[in-house]
């Protein structure tokens, strides 16, 4: 898909005030408002600057759309980066009075604006699986971020120190970052996605009511070792040709410390060889699959080649021949 420059598209510079930007809308929604504008693109550039605005009249997704950096360009192949939104804590849904006199090009009735109305880009980033998507609150706004865990943590556990990111408009209408700390338990057996909620550590409640949760959804980082599906886990495991064929005991390392396996004789390269409940805790754990990779040894030295010269020449031994018994 292709990046979109929402300050290009409203025609303010990226360090327009609020008020600026707010300007610029009305005056755009006046030239391409659909019921009285005569422009032959009205309705597209309306429901264009419409998006452009849902993003930089929100102090939340502003800063995060910011935070792509400025290497992008209009027109430019994007995709999201893999850990868009993470450590970034925003609030719940919000619409204001601005927002509810539009009424048009995918406007929800509460003043926010649906997904559905807007591209591909906006939806990547702030649509229904984004952790910026609106969502409603009763008395304090619950906050909610995204954190990065290592499957190590995942596996374990830990309590550990979290630095979040929070936009505030100052008083001159300018847009900064602050920044906070907080400390979490992170359970053992946590699976990607999962949230962890900390009590009243959301917005407080006007009036003395009930502060809102903040909740952290979890992003377990990629490890070279193991690939994760749900609380299984998959590693690679090399082997040399003759402990395939004869069969051997190797040491095979899982998230919680090596363990001895038992290869039978006659493996082939590929195979897939489980351990029962040595995956990510829970009820029930998960497994590790070992998946089998023989590995030659390179004929570098003559004692090599005359080794592979003696199979070659003893072992009747054809890798070919079931493809050569399904020809027709």
């Amino acid at each position: 898909m292709e990046f979109r420059d929402y300050y290009k598209v409203l025609g303010v510079e990226r360090s327009a005030t609020a008020e600026q930007i707010k300007s610029a809308w009305r005056r755009l929604a006046r030239k391409y408002h659909p019921d009285v504008s005569k422009e032959k693109d009205a309705e597209a550039r309306f429901k264009e600057m419409q998006e452009a605005y849902e993003v930089l009249r929100d102090p939340e997704k502003r800063a995060a759309y910011d935070q792509l950096g400025s290497q992008w360009k209009s027109g430019e192949q994007f995709r999201p980066p893999p850990d868009w939104g993470s450590g970034f804590e925003f609030r719940g849904g919000r619409g204001g009075p601005e927002a509810r006199g539009a009424r048009r090009a995918g406007e929800a009735a509460d003043g926010g604006f649906e997904e559905g109305g807007f591209s591909d880009f906006f939806a990547s980033l702030f649509g229904g699986g984004s952790p910026f998507a609106a969502r409603g609150a009763r008395g304090g706004r619950d906050h909610h971020a995204r954190i990065d865990i290592s499957l190590e943590a995942a596996f374990h556990g830990t309590t550990t120190l979290l630095e979040l990111k929070s936009p505030e408009l100052k008083a001159d209408g300018t847009l900064e970052l602050r920044t906070h700390t907080v400390r979490v338990t992170i359970p053992a057996g946590v699976t990607e996605g999962q949230l962890i909620r900390l009590a009243g550590q959301g917005e407080a409640a006007p009036e003395g009511g009930s502060a809102g949760d903040l909740y952290l959804e979890t992003h377990i980082l990629p490890d070279p070792r193991y690939q994760l599906d749900g609380r299984d886990v998959t590693t690679t495991l090399p082997v040399a040709p003759w402990e395939a064929a004869l069969g051997t005991s190797v040491t095979v390392p899982t998230l919680g410390g090596p363990v001895e396996m038992r290869i039978a004789p006659g493996a082939q390269s590929g195979s897939m060889l489980r351990l029962r409940g040595r995956g990510l805790p829970g009820q029930p754990p998960g497994d590790q699959y070992v998946q089998l990779k023989v590995v030659l040894p390179p004929a570098s030295t003559p004692e090599a080649r005359a080794l592979y010269e003696q199979m070659r020449s003893t072992l009747d031994f054809d890798p070919r021949a079931e493809r050569k018994g399904n020809r027709t």
